[in-house]
């Protein structure tokens, strides 16, 4: 069976600082037309950052998108400057938490959701932090606040749905998924 959509007309309907707005007209598989309004992103990088004694650095911030104050992992968009998305993440990293990696490694990267965006969002793991005397300045529009929790701090902020996010939620399952493999090979 053939799955790929043909397109026979692109209209970008607006042009952002972070997204553009497209809808284009496709050619369906069975020969019929159809609309997709789509969502263009640069990207982004989203950081689990592990203390030295097993717990996670999190960002407290509003989300006028969702109009509510949550916990979510230190993240950001790629930037037309960055080279690269590991040193995205490395900046907001430093940026964010005021602290650098000496390990700093990608888990993984997913499409956040593929049915109307491109948004790839990488996801690293940074270990061994090391806290910076004059970091980074936050990006002016940032207001957030840190809080380092425990595993089961972190999975009560989760049940009371102040972790709501896909990227967060991942980082909380990775973590549970990262502690129990290393109980198996005690």
């Amino acid at each position: 069976m053939k799955f790929k959509e043909e397109t026979i007309k692109s209209d970008c309907i607006y042009k952002g600082k972070i997204t553009e707005y497209w809808v284009d007209e496709v050619l369906l598989p069975n020969g019929k037309k159809s609309t997709r309004e789509l969502v263009k992103h640069a990207g982004a990088v989203a950081i689990m950052p592990f203390t030295i004694d097993g717990k996670m650095i999190f960002v407290k911030q509003f989300r006028k998108a969702i109009e509510k104050t949550i916990l979510e992992i230190p993240a950001g968009i790629i930037d037309k400057t960055d080279i690269n998305p590991i040193e995205t993440g490395k900046r907001e990293l430093e940026e964010e938490t005021g602290y650098q990696a000496k390990v700093f490694e990608l888990e993984t990267s997913f499409y956040s959701s593929p049915g109307f965006s491109n948004e790839l969002l990488y996801i690293y793991r940074a270990e061994e932090l090391t806290k910076i005397e004059c970091p980074l300045a936050q990006d002016e529009d940032e207001f957030i606040e840190l809080t380092t929790l425990s595993f089961e701090e972190a999975w009560t902020a989760y049940e009371e749905k102040l972790i709501i996010d896909a990227k967060t939620v991942f980082a909380l399952f990775y973590w549970k998924m990262k502690r129990q493999l290393e109980q198996m090979n005690r």
